[in-house]
């Protein structure tokens, strides 16, 4: 494995059959979402050798290389969109508070279906992008209960085999550009380069995220598995960055000072219950300067209360509810129009300081926990102060992009054998990476390969090598590796914590390209007898 500071130089051709041979069989090679699983009895294996190529003193050799090839059978068709850790079926054995049963609970290991997933009846390949953002194949996603619900909304309609994106919503019926228009004639640093990175809670469809990628800005569109049925695989089979999650009753897998905006349009989550709770998790993962973005109840309740079933007293409550939360956290309000109101998280010192008067609420964090400790974490009631010797952490104090991408992030210095020179090292290392691998994959850098996941990454340096291309990637950071993802969002990238022993939150077949450097190397040591398979295998075919 190379180390994780990223000092390695290029990569040693010794080495290149052996890590071709592994990208081969990883990308895609397999199309099925195997559940979760990373020991397989043994007898299921069989081996094979192959030659590996060997530079000796005496001259170049070649040498038997055993590979371990597993085979599974294949799953039923009630089974073509399981979700291992968000399976509706065993929803009935958590807890309805705070909807903690949309959560992540994966099943024990005597539960784990060691199968391989099918696709529904008359599966084609997905339509490229971009035209993939405006139409899908309606048996890719069988799905008829948005149709149907929300088609007053535009949501999205189905015409013959296909579904088509009108780009509406709740809140913007009338089309999504003529709604962010009037969101960045409240934020202005939504044209200038300064917000990069975005999350928008309760998504629907993606059209947000989806209408701000021509904008340059990039989104996690996140929303449950729940009875909207299947928001985040519509998002991903358009080609638009998405993951399943909730905000709920653990922390959201993202760390501390991360995101330059998030967003929720009418997500109908209950953001002044349990003590604010839910805003002082959009505090933590929103960087000093970033932007809280609400449209919906109880915004503009003086002209909309009438359609929320509610009456005007009530939602004038809620509302000033609302303000002083936000108050009491840091924000302060930047902007209002018509349905969309705009909050700033301070990034001055002087408010967070006030937080020291004894029975202050809400209180601050303790240092029990860090500020980035983001899976399976319980959320706190309590606000996680910016640590205040971060100067260019704050958005204000940011590269705008694209020169953001490439300025060295001054939390790099927060890694173990992090440093200015590691990150240059693995940034002239993934460029040169990415061109064999483009000799490779000459798919890479068409339309034919739309969404990446970089399984392992250390500070998004493959994904930085891949800006150009038509293309997203999701950078994974394991949750037993040395905490990189923050230097991953301050270079304007996103990605996600997770550990590989479990499913990845997403559904069957919603990625083209999975890659990986050196994670079975780090995961192995997890494991007694020695055998890492992996739960990764969730291809598009």
């Amino acid at each position: 494995m190379k180390p994780k500071d990223g000092k390695s130089n290029q990569p040693d051709k010794n080495c290149w059959t052996v890590s071709s041979a592994l990208m081969v069989f990883v990308l895609c090679g397999l199309s099925f979402y195997l559940g979760g699983i990373f020991c397989s009895e043994k007898e299921r294996y069989e081996s094979r050798d192959i030659s590996k190529v060997v530079e000796t003193s005496t001259g170049i050799t070649s040498v038997p290389l055993q590979i371990k090839a597993v085979t599974f059978p294949e799953c039923g068709l009630k089974f073509q969109d399981y979700t291992p850790c968000t399976d509706p079926k065993r929803w009935k054995q958590y807890s309805y508070y705070r909807l903690s049963f949309l959560e992540r609970h994966c099943p024990p290991a005597f539960e784990k279906k060691e199968c391989l997933i099918p696709p529904p009846d008359g599966y084609k390949a997905p339509i490229r992008w971009p035209k993939s953002r405006d139409e899908c194949w309606y048996r890719n996603v069988p799905y008829d209960w948005i149709n149907k619900q929300k088609s007053d909304q535009h949501w999205l309609k189905k015409e013959g085999e296909k579904f088509i994106f009108p780009g509406g919503g709740t809140m913007f019926p009338n089309g999504v550009s003529q709604y962010v228009d009037l969101m960045q004639d409240l934020i202005p640093e939504m044209k200038d380069g300064s917000i990069r990175t975005a999350i928008d809670t309760g998504c629907g469809v993606a059209s947000w995220g989806g209408d701000l990628l021509d904008r340059g800005i990039i989104t996690v569109s996140l929303a449950p598995r729940d009875n909207h049925q299947a928001q985040v695989q519509f998002a991903l089979e358009r080609g638009i960055p998405a993951m399943l999650g909730i905000i709920s009753t653990q922390r959201l897998p993202y760390p501390s000072n991360s995101f330059d905006m998030a967003h929720c349009s009418r997500c109908l989550i209950p953001w002044t219950e349990f003590g604010g709770v839910y805003l002082l998790e959009m505090h933590r993962i929103l960087r000093p300067g970033g932007f809280w973005v609400l449209s919906g109840p109880p915004v503009n309740y003086e002209r909309r209360w009438r359609g929320w079933n509610t009456t005007i007293d009530e939602q004038r409550s809620n509302y000033q509810k609302l303000q002083e939360f936000l108050t009491s956290m840091c924000f302060k309000l930047y902007n209002k129009k018509g349905d969309i109101a705009v909050w700033q998280k301070s990034s001055n010192s002087s408010c967070y300081r006030k937080l020291d008067v004894p029975d202050s609420y809400p209180p601050k964090c303790d240092d029990g926990t860090e500020p980035d400790s983001a899976w399976y974490t319980p959320m706190r009631p309590c606000l996680v102060v910016p640590n205040q010797k971060y100067k260019k952490v704050a958005l204000q104090s940011l590269a705008k992009w694209p020169e953001r991408l490439h300025t060295i992030p001054e939390r790099v210095h927060d890694v173990r054998g992090g440093s200015g020179g590691a990150f240059k090292n693995d940034n002239s290392k993934w460029k040169s990476r990415v061109k064999w691998y483009k000799k490779l994959l000459p798919a890479l850098g068409t339309d034919k390969i739309r969404n990446l996941m970089d399984m392992n990454t250390v500070y998004g340096g493959f994904s930085a090598a891949l800006i150009d291309y038509p293309l997203w990637v999701m950078n994974v950071v394991s949750s037993y590796s040395p905490n990189t993802l923050a230097v991953v969002y301050d270079r304007g990238l996103i990605g996600t914590y997770h550990d590989w022993c479990e499913a990845f939150s997403t559904y069957p077949r919603t990625y083209d390209l999975l890659h990986l450097d050196g994670l079975f190397t780090a995961e192995s040591n997890r494991y007694t007898d020695g055998n890492v398979s992996s739960p990764l295998l969730f291809c598009k075919f």
